[in-house]
């Protein structure tokens, strides 16, 4: 007695060490005779707790604007911490974005972000059924992309992996593939998981392993499709060390091909040993970029678009490649360390 009433598209949660469950959101589907003149209005359930001991449910929160109902929404519990982490899902017609916590022990809700990107900061788009997993250990949230919408307000299913650090309360997109062609994901359906919403996720947080299975591809044509493939998800970290043996092979990289557009000879024993040095040979891609690079030694140099006029505007001659170089080796640092990425024009406001 007490429980949430009949519903769906709801999230739930389990505190191990308390033995509750905690449940909330969701569309109700059972009506009451007045509910029922308001037929065309949608109802949403609030938060609930059921004891597994003693058999009894708990109504903590109704449906509020501090902690507005949804459906397909995530809902994560940190067993360190005591707070429910929520964000996203479906409100009626509306994708929420917004993004908060409800304390288990005082019942205090703390909103993160209301959605409306104010800041400017990187955050996983308006999205539903997206699946979201909690490492207690790392601190860390992590939220495979389920249907979101476009600046257009249009549906689309797209790949994207978010982690968010609780600790620096900052998300970070660390794997996006915004390709939409059939073609492509037919010949990568082996290689990465098609994209997809409604699926299910779960982690090892031992292992540190995610497990995926199944879906909706949302295939305009094929509405009824669904997948049953199965897929296994490790994120690797790279260690300080691997990362500045990268930064010296790419810089060492562009040094050589500024040598070889004026000296081939010296480009070469640079090749062989300045540059061969830094490349870590059991990386299959990283290897073959190695032995690639020879053909630059017998490039015409006016093939190079750094030399197409730029020498008369009074601009170094290496100035592009340079700039892409820098831009790339500033991705393996913390945004507080480097420019600003936003562009200026975006903060100029149009009357």
């Amino acid at each position: 007695m007490g429980g949430p009433k009949l519903v769906f598209d709801h999230q739930m949660a389990m505190d191990i060490e308390k033995q509750t469950l905690y449940v909330f959101g969701g569309r109700v589907l059972s009506k009451t005779p007045s509910e029922v003149e308001r037929s065309n209005e949608q109802v949403f359930s609030g938060l609930y707790a059921y004891h597994v001991p003693t058999n009894m449910w708990r109504k903590l929160k109704d449906d509020c604007p501090e902690m507005r109902s949804r459906i397909g929404h995530s809902m994560l519990l940190h067993p360190k911490s005591r707070l429910l982490y929520v964000f996203a899902g479906q409100r009626a017609k509306e994708y929420l974005t917004d993004f908060f916590t409800y304390n288990l022990d005082t019942g205090e809700i703390i909103l993160i972000s209301d959605g409306t990107r104010k800041d400017g900061a990187q955050v996983p788009a308006a999205g539903f059924t997206q699946r979201a997993t909690l490492d207690p250990e790392l601190n860390e949230i992590h939220v495979l992309s389920g249907l979101s919408k476009d600046k257009d307000k249009r549906d689309n299913v797209r790949n994207s992996f978010w982690v968010y650090d609780i600790s620096k309360g900052k998300w970070s997109c660390i794997y996006k593939n915004e390709t939409l062609d059939q073609k492509y994901w037919s010949r990568m359906q082996h290689v990465e998981p098609v994209p997809r919403f409604a699926h299910q996720l779960v982690y090892d947080h031992i292992r540190k392993v995610h497990y995926l299975f199944g879906g909706n591809p949302g295939k305009e044509g094929l509405p009824k499709m669904r997948l049953d493939d199965f897929w296994a998800l490790q994120l690797c970290r790279p260690s300080k060390e691997h990362l500045l043996r990268r930064c010296k092979y790419l810089i060492r990289k562009h040094r050589f091909q500024e040598i070889a557009s004026s000296d081939p000879i010296s480009a070469l024993n640079f090749l062989q040993t300045k540059l061969a040095e830094t490349v870590d040979h059991s990386d299959a891609e990283e290897t073959r970029d190695f032995q690639l690079l020879a053909s630059t030694l017998f490039k015409d140099p006016t093939e190079d678009p750094d030399s197409l006029g730029i020498q008369d505007q009074g601009v170094h001659e290496h100035f592009t490649s340079r700039s892409k170089l820098f831009d790339t080796l500033v991705s393996f640092f913390p945004e507080e360390m480097t420019q600003p990425k936003g562009n200026l024009v975006d903060v100029i406001t149009m009357s």
